[in-house]
């Protein structure tokens, strides 16, 4: 199943970076029934069930569940007021992990295609419908940008090295 071996593999590597916790609790609510019922129902193996989704219904409330109950996603970290969209500055370990889903995503999806670029590509695909902080934007491009330079082990390494949480 794509979503525990998705699950899996972000636990390594967040084990790998030092976040144990996230590690353990990554995407667990994606074996809610909002969520899970959308995965099997939409399921094709080579991307989110959920673009599935929107594409159908024109929204993906499993995205909605999913994004409101992960604080690695940015999504998580916008802000809706009256003074318009607010996006707050992610906490380095929601980046860190949000890094770490991505590439694990990558992994999962691309197979043995994968290359330490797919994340960045990915990223830049979309990047600028993003509602990221700046600092936040900054991280995350930064260690995807050093993920493409310089490979998977030694950004685990890095990261590791240099953040605490």
């Amino acid at each position: 199943m794509t979503i525990t071996r998705h699950k899996i593999k972000v636990g390594q590597l967040c084990f790998r970076v030092g976040l144990y916790k996230q590690g353990l609790l990554h995407d667990l609510s994606k074996y809610s029934p909002t969520e899970f019922i959308t995965g099997c129902r939409y399921y094709q193996g080579t991307r989110s069930p959920n673009s599935a989704e929107r594409e159908k219904l024109g929204y993906s409330l499993a995205w909605l569940h999913h994004k409101g109950r992960n604080k690695h996603h940015w999504e998580f970290w916008v802000d809706f007021t009256r003074k318009g969209v607010i996006a707050a500055k992610m906490p380095n370990r929601y980046v860190v992990e949000m890094f770490c889903d991505r590439v694990a995503a990558s992994l999962i999806y691309r197979g043995k295609d994968y290359k330490d670029s797919d994340p960045i590509d990915y990223y830049n695909g979309g990047k600028d419908s993003y509602i990221m902080h700046p600092q936040t934007r900054e991280l995350l491009e930064s260690l995807l940008i050093y993920l493409k330079e310089n490979g998977l082990d030694k950004t685990v390494s890095y990261i590791k090295n240099n953040f605490e949480y």
